[in-house]
């Protein structure tokens, strides 16, 4: 086996790169992983391959991927660390790094037995939800500073969803025409094509139909429901640029950006009863330890108030 793969590298100049392009495919289409988490895990392993090349004095190919030793990645993280990488950002790639060993040693039919290295602990921070007066201020001074009415209703209506509905900012922007007129509850999908059901206020249900009927252009059923100045799909960084400039006008602090919008509707979920299964479902994460973090902000928040009413606090 070893001589069949010492083969195939030497008739491959860039072998461990051509593996990396085959794990690219596979994971956008066995895996249904976004675009951006596609580049950015071949863009670890292409990382990797270099590193290993200059730590190791040779030329890595699929072989020299299935015999690496726990002192080989300890050493690649060390490496990214001493350039800068921040703990979670380093434990991003190990774990990206861990998915291309596990593709290569399958891809040759082997059971993948991965080195034993420990990633770095990541800090668990916690989410800075906006109150509900400011994620409304928010919302309303986006809509006012639009150049054009009908953007100002599309900026408002976005932002009542990310806060009455707890979307994603991409789950929003993928919302199609064919969803107006909204019903009661709205089908959305999130990561890995993960469905779930929201519920829509009767406001973000109002004011998503007033942006629909003032948008000058037509919102055919199969296309974007929120759509850009020249009527094709919306940009993200957009909708971040309008909070951006909103938020330094109510003198807001930084952190309250789109996808705060989404920690706040969970906080304030919690705060009035809701258990973490149904948030969870809510939220649409996979795993319920994503949705605990969030007892933490509520009990953070429950301490502040303490601070500021206990007169012997």
């Amino acid at each position: 086996m070893a001589d069949l793969l010492n083969a195939a590298d030497d008739a491959d100049p860039h072998p461990a790169r051509a593996l990396a392009a085959r794990w690219a495919s596979h994971l956008a289409h066995d895996r249904r992983r976004s675009a951006h988490t596609v580049r950015a895990y071949v863009a670890t392993a292409h990382r990797f391959v270099d590193f290993l090349a200059r730590h190791r004095g040779e030329r890595i190919g699929q072989f020299a991927l299935l015999s690496l030793s726990a002192a080989d990645l300890r050493a690649f993280l060390a490496d990214r660390r001493s350039s800068g990488l921040g703990a979670a950002s380093a434990a991003r790639e190990m774990s990206a790094v861990r998915g291309f060993l596990t593709f290569a040693a399958e891809e040759q039919g082997n059971t993948p037995q991965l080195p034993r290295t420990r990633a770095p602990r990541r800090p668990r921070t916690l989410p800075r939800p906006a109150s509900p007066d400011d994620a409304l201020a928010l919302a309303s001074e986006v809509g006012d500073l639009a150049n054009e009415n009908w953007v100002g209703q599309r900026d408002l209506a976005i932002l009542l969803l990310l806060y009455g509905s707890g979307l994603r900012v991409s789950e929003a922007l993928s919302l199609k025409g064919s969803v107006v007129p909204l019903a009661a509850a709205l089908r959305v999908t999130g990561k890995r094509g993960k469905t779930r059901v929201v519920p829509v206020l009767p406001a973000v249900r109002e004011a998503i139909e007033t942006y629909a009927k003032a948008c000058p252009w037509p919102l055919a059923p199969s296309g974007p429901l929120f759509v850009g100045a020249r009527g094709g799909p919306l940009n993200a960084d957009l909708v971040r640029r309008a909070v951006r400039g909103a938020r330094h006008r109510l003198c807001l602090p930084d952190s309250i950006t789109p996808h705060a919008l989404r920690h706040s509707f969970a906080t304030h979920l919690l705060a009035r009863g809701a258990d973490l299964r149904s948030l969870q479902e809510l939220l649409g994460h996979a795993s319920l330890s994503s949705t605990q973090i969030y007892t933490a902000v509520d009990a953070a928040h429950m301490l502040d108030v303490y601070r500021h009413a206990h007169p012997r606090a």
